[in-house]
């Protein structure tokens, strides 16, 4: 039996919490308890929210810092708050001041908006606090697909299954979810819309129904398929159902990714160990695209086509790497062991991925870490694209 729709995962019995693992120091940032009375603790989620980039230290309201965050959540009209802040540098010049009028519930969204705001004026880069990660989790027999706020709270069950479920995979308008399902006891592709839970079976073909990845305009999906044999990677047209082979040939070709130029990276063992290769949009000629170890495996491009990520196999540990296609510079991340499933987040800085049980992020260059612990597991996690 399979069950749908958003809902509270409580009922899992599996809450995340975050810990963090990063290098002491940081731009100083004095952030002052919020008055008015709302529930959300909205000063303590900004400076969460900032002290997990590594790159900015909150301090207690008062204390010597380069800069301050001040504010109020007064009761505003329908039952809503308005919440106002303000952003000041050492000199107490005004840097951000704004305000949100909310409804109770988007407290926290909220929260998470203005640490983007900040963190973004502070570094001129985009923030991740008001992202979301999907993953799978399973307990119980059952297995579940999970969306939930970058920092691990706010989790929501968007399905429930009696069958297993993996590789999740995000629409780049962060609308859908592609991941495999097993129901029926047999793989197939399956789209989903996250807010009305509205699903349908894209493939469902005899054999290897797996990996899907969505093209950057979202009109396609590539995955592997088995239905002539050998797994190999094809790309599906969304609207008129037709699936196109792009590799063709005696080895294993699987797990493909697409760059932003619509050519695809995938895992190949073509050349006699698992190693990732690149294709143009339509097929063709491929390209080895590592050369270090004998395993590399599991793909994922970041936002701006720059890097690729991967699953790297030294010393008998699992680790996650990451291969500079411009400078051809290859980095191992992490410490390793069971290390799975890289997935980069929207600005490209941060990179989730699993040791097999619980959730990870790590920074682009290994310096900043993050940890989510679990009562439970977490698998095959993915961060969202900005978007709605």
């Amino acid at each position: 039996m399979l069950f749908f729709g958003v809902g509270s995962f409580a009922h899992a019995e599996l809450t995340i919490d975050v810990t963090k693992d990063i290098e002491s120091g940081g731009i100083p940032i004095a952030i002052a308890s919020f008055g008015g009375g709302a529930p959300e603790n909205i000063a303590g989620i900004i400076a969460s929210d900032l002290q997990r980039t590594g790159k900015i230290a909150p301090q207690p309201a008062g204390s010597r810092a380069d800069y301050a965050v001040t504010g109020q959540a007064q009761p505003g009209g329908a039952r809503g708050y308005i919440v106002q802040f303000q952003l000041a540098g050492a000199q107490g010049a005004p840097l951000l001041n704004l305000s949100f009028d909310v409804a109770p519930n988007q407290l926290r969204p909220v929260a998470h908006k203005i640490s983007d705001l900040i963190y973004e004026k502070l570094t001129g880069e985009k923030g991740l606090a008001g992202t979301r990660i999907a993953y799978i989790a399973s307990g119980g027999g059952s297995w579940y697909l999970v969306v939930a706020d970058a920092d691990g709270q706010n989790p929501r069950v968007i399905l429930r299954s009696s069958q297993p479920l993996m590789s999740p995979a995000w629409s780049p308008d962060g609308g859908k979810l592609a991941y495999v399902s097993f129901e029926g006891r047999r793989p197939q592709i399956i789209v989903q819309d996250v807010y009305s839970g509205a699903r349908r079976v894209v493939s469902a073909a005899p054999g290897i129904n797996g990996a899907p990845s969505w093209s950057p305009n979202g009109q396609r999906l590539a995955f592997t398929l088995s239905k002539d044999g050998n797994p190999e990677i094809y790309a599906l047209d969304l609207a008129t159902q037709s699936p196109a082979r792009l590799t063709s040939g005696s080895s294993i070709d699987t797990e493909p990714v697409w760059l932003p130029d619509g050519s695809i990276v995938f895992t190949s063992d073509r050349g006699g160990s698992p190693q990732l290769y690149r294709i143009g949009p339509g097929g063709g000629a491929a390209q080895r695209l590592t050369f270090e170890g004998d395993y590399n495996a599991r793909p994922t491009v970041s936002p701006d086509g720059r890097y690729i990520a991967m699953v790297h196999r030294r010393g008998g540990r699992f680790h996650i790497a990451v291969l500079d296609l411009q400078t051809r510079q290859f980095r191992v991340l992490t410490s390793g062991g069971l290390d799975e499933s890289p997935s980069f987040a929207p600005n490209g800085k941060m990179i989730i991925y699993s040791n097999g049980q619980r959730l990870t992020a790590v920074s682009l260059d290994g310096r900043i870490k993050q940890d989510f612990v679990l009562r439970g597991n977490g698998r095959d996690p993915v961060w969202a694209p900005y978007g709605r």
